[in-house]
């Protein structure tokens, strides 16, 4: 068979892990359904883990990522801040180049194994 390339990239700071794929694509989910909790949902994670997920990142990013709406008639809801949305475009920009940058390099160096 031959390889594939796969690889896992996050970003950290000196108090830990601050963004990567998984928070990235939960980010997204949050703006496509205007709920964490119908994005956790749909990532298959508990609320709960979603919400600690965001609290640790919001912690160690120092700014928070979601805005949230509480009750209400209709319900509660989240929404990106505007720092949030930032981060995940910048991320989603970022991973792209990687992928591509990888995928050459791969291909150099593996292509016919």
């Amino acid at each position: 068979m031959a390889p594939e390339l796969r690889s896992k990239t996050w970003l950290e700071n000196e108090r830990g892990k601050i963004f990567g794929d998984g928070p990235c694509e939960l980010l997204e989910k949050v703006e496509r359904t205007g709920s964490l909790r119908k994005a956790a949902a749909d990532m298959k994670m508990s609320y709960r883990q979603a919400w600690d997920l965001i609290k640790m990142l919001e912690e160690n990013l120092g700014f928070p990522l979601l805005e949230r709406q509480v009750g209400g008639m209709y319900g509660g809801g989240s929404s990106l801040t505007d720092e949030g949305r930032k981060l995940m475009l910048r991320y989603r920009e970022f991973r792209q180049e990687t992928n591509k940058s990888m995928q050459v390099l791969f291909d150099r160096y593996f292509r016919g194994l």
